[in-house]
């Protein structure tokens, strides 16, 4: 077998350190290791490969499981087979990948293969196979997603991968514009695996990037929208942002397809100007960009909240916004262009109608939560009944839910401002008082608490009864209990039957 590139590894920050090579064997999955195995016995060369390598070597577990080898698509069909085990095409197979599936767990089982690209920003033109790992690992993206193990726990390591891991960097495999132009979409991956892994780009990286902008274009919406929202929910989501906005990369534009004809959707060039962008140092640490980026790390990493994070400052600075009022910098309404510019960006990126409207609102919102949270004279309950009565949402549950986000956003807002004893406590029992609040006041006619007798009494009239009910128990008038609502019906039916025939007199 070819042990060119074999190393030991001595990284001291990972699970692998001190490990013996068969002792790494008891950390790949045993159905990875069965199929390498069955390959190795019949003579060809098997390895996990990629990312399952990568988050082994960190001490992470691996969510699936890659497979590399010499075999030919054919061939590794004919030996799954003859294994017992399922083999699936799965659309890959004429690039070379077979899935394998044992004991009810898919594995990609891919043959050594070179790429060639050509106008396609992101798909290969061509596909070959090749006869060596070297050659099929050198066309991975990064180092540290080009390293592979065998069935006896050898690492092969050809482009210093276990280095980088090691000191935290990201770095291409080869020249980076090269490897950019080869695929736009790795560009969006880099700034996506500063936020999944906690590393910082290598200097070559960054200065490959821009290179490859033009290629940008060529990128569907769906691929682009898919790599940002997965930055997002990341543990260190702020370190892939920054390179996202401070290279440019958000202010190129991707497409999407309508009737036939491609249409450019910016990214998110709303972002830039934040760079830089001085706050009121009395309020504020850092600077319009550095505040969002504290704040989106210090929310819940779902994809909703880390939206309205993203966005929740997104109209500070603008035109009309910013203002130096008794010599200090302001932003008053900046919530409310916010959500103006936070709705634009979300319906351009063809984000759920429901997920828009939510961080809409939060964006609207969240300087109002800050002021109700700080005065104990603001009417939180005024506000609820408010919201109630608009039908802003679709049940006193979905109000609460947008209350706890909020909650959320408030706290992140306090974190990200950067100020020492900012605490958070008020705010958190605040959202919990709303939270109870709207949970008490119904928004639909569905969560009034009436009984069968209530549209019998109603009869003809129970459509404007029901609501004529749900605007006196929102405007805390009727009491949300059977017995309330019954007297109130009989009472409402009394009066309109009395203005009916009076008027027909």
């Amino acid at each position: 077998m070819n042990l060119i590139g074999r190393v030991i590894s001595h990284f001291r920050d990972s699970s692998f350190d001190g490990d013996r090579e068969d002792e790494r064997i008891g950390k790949i999955d045993e159905g990875a290791l069965c199929i390498l195995r069955k390959l190795n016995d019949e003579g060809k060369e098997a390895y996990v490969v990629g990312g399952c390598v990568r988050d082994l070597l960190m001490g992470l577990v691996p969510h699936d499981w890659d497979i590399t080898t010499s075999a030919r698509p054919d061939e590794i069909v004919s030996i799954a087979k003859s294994a017992g085990w399922k083999a699936v095409d799965g659309g890959g197979r004429r690039f070379g990948t077979v899935i394998v599936v044992r004991e009810g767990k898919s594995y990609e089982v891919t043959t050594f293969r070179r790429e060639f690209y050509g106008e396609d920003s992101h798909r290969p033109s061509e596909v070959s196979f090749s006869d060596t790992l070297k050659e099929d690992v050198s066309r991975r993206d990064f180092t540290v997603n080009a390293m592979a193990v065998d069935v006896d726990g050898c690492l092969y390591d050809y482009f210093h991968g276990l280095r980088d891991l090691k000191n935290k960097k990201l770095r291409t495999v080869g020249d980076a514009e090269s490897r950019f132009k080869e695929d736009a979409l790795r560009l969006f991956r880099a700034c996506r695996f500063l936020g999944q892994l906690d590393f910082m780009a290598d200097k070559s990286l960054v200065e490959g990037m821009e290179g490859a902008f033009p290629r940008v274009e060529g990128l569907s919406l769906e691929r682009v929208r898919d790599e940002v929202n997965r930055l997002l929910v990341t543990a260190h989501a702020a370190r892939g942002l920054d390179l996202l906005v401070r290279t440019g990369l958000s202010d190129r534009s991707c497409r999407v397809k309508e009737n036939g004809v491609y249409r450019l959707v910016p990214i998110l060039p709303e972002l830039s100007h934040l760079v830089g962008l001085p706050q009121q140092k009395e309020f504020h640490k850092y600077d319009g960009w550095y505040h969002t980026l504290a704040v989106v790390d210090a929310s819940s990493p779902l994809l909703l909240n880390r939206w309205a994070a993203l966005l929740h400052d997104v109209g500070k600075g603008m035109p009309g916004i910013r203002a130096v009022r008794k010599g200090k910098l302001t932003d008053y309404g900046h919530d409310t262009e916010g959500a103006r510019m936070a709705r634009e960006i979300l319906t351009r990126w063809q984000m759920p109608a429901d997920f828009t409207d939510r961080v809409v609102w939060l964006v609207e919102n969240h300087m109002k939560f800050h002021y109700f949270a700080n005065f104990g004279e603001a009417n939180g309950l005024k506000w609820v009944r408010s919201l109630a009565r608009k039908g802003v949402f679709r049940s006193s549950k979905d109000m609460a839910e947008a209350f706890h986000q909020m909650t959320d956003l408030g706290n992140a807002d306090i974190i990200g401002c950067g100020r020492p004893f900012s605490a958070t406590e008020g705010h958190s029992a605040f959202g919990r008082y709303m939270e109870d609040l709207a949970l008490s006041v119904p928004v639909t006619t569905r969560e009034l608490h009436y009984d069968k007798n209530v549209p019998q009494v109603l009869g003809s009239m129970v459509g404007e009864g029901m609501k004529n009910l749900l605007l006196r128990v929102q405007n805390g008038n009727l009491e949300n209990n059977p017995a309330a609502l019954y007297d109130a019906a009989v009472r409402f039916k009394r009066r309109r039957d009395h203005e009916e025939g009076t008027a027909q007199k």
